[in-house]
């Protein structure tokens, strides 16, 4: 196995020695230094690329051993494509394979010459994509694994970049940095088991983030009940671990500018409760907290890299388990809104979560715009897969922010309908709503529960249940817990709210 140990970027020149990494776009055109740098290989790159078969095709490689004539150890050739056409999400999953190739060469330092074909300029955001691309395909979870006697240690990797400005590669990377390291705090939350990451720990991991100047509040189940939340406090009356609900706020903007305010469920762990879940597949619910930790690695990215923007996050977090407290279908529990509700199933709680931190959040700190984040519904994995993540917002100027932001982060969105005719399908005669309106179009309904509790503010819900974990292995991410939500919730503080 490999670890990034550190990555650095110096002046573009011909690599000498060790492992090098060079770019070739369509037809095995070269950049300058490039073509420098394979100028005395024996027979010339187009030689060994004929018998290879490789013509510079995107995602292609060429990987040379001990070549001839170059004094180098390795040297692997990716193929780039038109490399004029490239976008941020190519150059951050080309820094992915590059790092995989590196790794399965177990390679301890290598050299990354970004230098593209005479006429195409690779940016200093570029490379710092490059960069964050290596930095998540390097993430693996093994914190619980044993090192076996005789198992080969662990190999460091430095990784060097050797681009056209170093210094503006440095200052794009301390911002891309950022964010990479935002999408790793939310793989370990959703990555870690629900015994060691309950309410009370997350809560905890959350307030980690006051030494990059967030400040940070947590309420106890006291200081709720006081709130009123019998909706959040109903799910979490089953279980042995005590609920809280974090917020986290950080002030880089205007003090008199409104806040945008991020909201995450967090239920630690989903047995469904009393509706209890079949056997099969019920790990997976440790990561029933994806929203909450896309929040808390959202704010650990725009604190980091000092966005210019007022940005709250809020995450209720519980566990779900069937205790001979837990709730019951058929109760009826009042929000902190004053909404009587229904509990029809005790495995559509999240929604009962959110109602709650929905309404403390418009309350509290009146937000220009709010959005939550849910591993909700196992009916938008129906209708989307596991490729995009499900949109519902009340919103149409937020819904564009939130698309656009989505295609610009490389963390894919897909609208689906919000109407009153949907809300008829939550109607009870014993409460004002009930908290599942059935089979038929499930992630719709739930999102109709949730609008009830933005109390007018421009609001949108992201479903991500089928994005959060387990789905496809990436170019950046081998993990099951994927991140998702951090990337998108940056971009759009980044192009929308920032001063």
């Amino acid at each position: 196995m490999t670890k990034l140990a550190k990555i650095s970027f110096s002046k573009t020149d011909v690599p000498k020695k060790g492992v090098a990494v060079l770019l070739a776009s369509d037809n095995l055109d070269l950049g300058k230094t490039a073509g420098e740098a394979v100028s005395g290989l024996e027979g010339g790159l187009e030689r060994a690329a004929g018998i290879a078969g490789f013509s510079g095709k995107k995602k292609s490689s060429l990987d040379l051993v001990a070549p001839s004539g170059v004094g180098l150890d390795r040297l692997i050739v990716f193929g780039i494509g038109k490399s004029e056409d490239l976008t941020d999400e190519d150059w951050r999953g080309l820094g992915g394979t590059v790092f995989a190739a590196l790794a399965k060469a177990k390679a301890g330092t290598a050299d990354v010459l970004l230098d593209a074909p005479e006429g195409v300029e690779i940016s200093a955001q570029a490379a710092a994509e490059f960069a964050m691309g290596a930095k998540l395909r390097a993430y693996s979870f093994d914190a619980y694994k044993s090192k076996k006697k005789g198992e080969e240690p662990e190999k460091d990797l430095k990784l060097t970049l050797k681009v056209a400005d170093p210094k503006a590669a440095r200052k794009s990377w301390s911002g891309s940095e950022a964010i990479a390291d935002g999408v790793i705090l939310a793989r370990d939350l959703v990555n870690a088991p629900a015994n060691i990451l309950g309410p009370v720990e997350f809560a905890k991991k959350a307030a980690e983030l006051e030494k990059l100047g967030v400040e940070i509040d947590i309420l106890t189940e006291k200081e709720m009940k006081k709130l009123k939340m019998a909706a959040l406090l109903g799910v979490a009356q089953g279980s042995a671990r005590p609920p809280r609900l974090a917020v986290m706020r950080w002030n880089g903007g205007k003090k008199a500018d409104a806040p945008v305010a991020f909201v995450g469920k967090g239920v630690t762990f989903d047995t469904g409760g009393i509706s209890i879940k079949p056997a099969g597949g019920m790990e997976d619910m440790k990561g029933d907290m994806g929203g909450a930790a896309a929040v808390v690695g959202a704010m650990h990215a725009v604190a980091a890299r000092k966005a210019k923007a007022n940005v709250i996050g809020v995450i209720g977090l519980v566990e779900n388990m069937p205790d001979g407290n837990a709730q019951r279908p058929g109760d009826i529990v009042t929000a902190m809104s004053g909404t009587t509700i229904e509990i029809l199933n005790t495995d559509a709680e999240g929604r009962l979560v959110l109602a709650d931190a929905l309404w403390y959040t418009q309350e509290k700190y009146k937000p220009s715009i709010m959005i939550d984040l849910a591993t909700l519904t196992g009916a938008v994995l129906v209708a989307l897969g596991n490729l995009n993540a499900g949109l519902f917002a009340n919103d149409d100027d937020l819904a564009e922010k939130l698309l656009s932001s989505a295609k610009a982060s490389g963390e894919p969105l897909w609208r689906l309908p919000l109407s009153k005719g949907y809300d008829k399908m939550i109607d009870t005669p014993n409460a004002d709503v009930k908290n599942t309106g059935g089979r038929w179009a499930g992630s719709v309904t739930a999102a109709q529960f949730l609008q009830r509790f933005a109390n007018g503010v421009p609001w949108a819900h992201l479903d991500i249940a089928g994005t959060a974990f387990g789905a496809p292995k990436t170019d950046i991410c081998q993990s099951w817990a994927s991140g998702y939500g951090v990337r998108l919730l940056n971009q759009l503080v980044a192009d929308h709210y920032e001063g």
